[in-house]
């Protein structure tokens, strides 16, 4: 028996890329939404929290512009403009996606902008100029939030596989004849190998 949207592995469901990259987004979602409402309701905006001494704070900021408090006010709408594109982007070739790694990948990417574009259209001082809240204060490093962790996540991992030789159809750049993947995909992107390379997932 083998459920819709799931490979099989031996008898054993194995879900497929899509199901995974859904899987990722919406984790990452639902955790940058629920930290940004908990900052709001209980921290006063630019005053630091020492949660671990000096190395690690929360510090309650409304950012205008790019991922890690990066750019200015002013460019509010074409930041929310790309982060849409690539959305966009991710969602028309989510279905073309033969593997896993790809669809963890893509999964961080998608629910990060997802997170910081839902600041961009429900917060002050309007949609699609709204100010995304950003929280994570570590020594030397802009102020972030989770979405921005999941899109540097995401974005070190297709560098990571790219670098491996893996490609987003499940096939690799090495061995491709055998149509093996490292750690055990296929060029199908359903079952497992013998691979000898290591998981790409953090």
């Amino acid at each position: 028996m083998r459920w819709r949207g799931t490979g099989d592995l031996g008898g054993q469901a194995v879900p497929r890329p899509v199901v995974v990259l859904v899987a990722v987004a919406a984790l990452v979602y639902a955790a940058d939404v629920i930290s940004k409402l908990i900052v709001v309701a209980t921290l006063t905006e630019n005053v630091p929290v020492p949660v671990l001494g000096s190395l690690l704070r929360l510090d309650y900021l409304r950012n205008p512009g790019a991922a890690f408090s990066l750019g200015a006010d002013g460019y509010t709408v074409v930041f929310t403009l790309i982060a849409a594109a690539v959305i966009v982007a991710i969602l028309r070739m989510a279905h073309t996606l033969a593997s896993r790694r790809w669809a963890v990948a893509f999964g961080l990417l998608l629910g990060g902008a997802l997170g910081n574009l839902s600041d961009r259209i429900a917060r002050s001082p309007g949609p699609l100029r709204g100010w995304v809240v950003d929280f994570i204060q570590l020594p030397h490093w802009p102020v972030f939030n989770l979405a921005d962790s999941a899109i540097c996540c995401g974005g070190a991992l297709m560098v990571l596989l790219t670098v491996l030789g893996v490609r987003p159809d499940g096939q690799v750049e090495r061995g491709r004849d055998a149509g093996e993947i490292p750690g055990g995909e296929t060029g199908a992107g359903e079952g497992c190998g013998g691979g000898t390379g290591a998981e790409a997932i953090r």
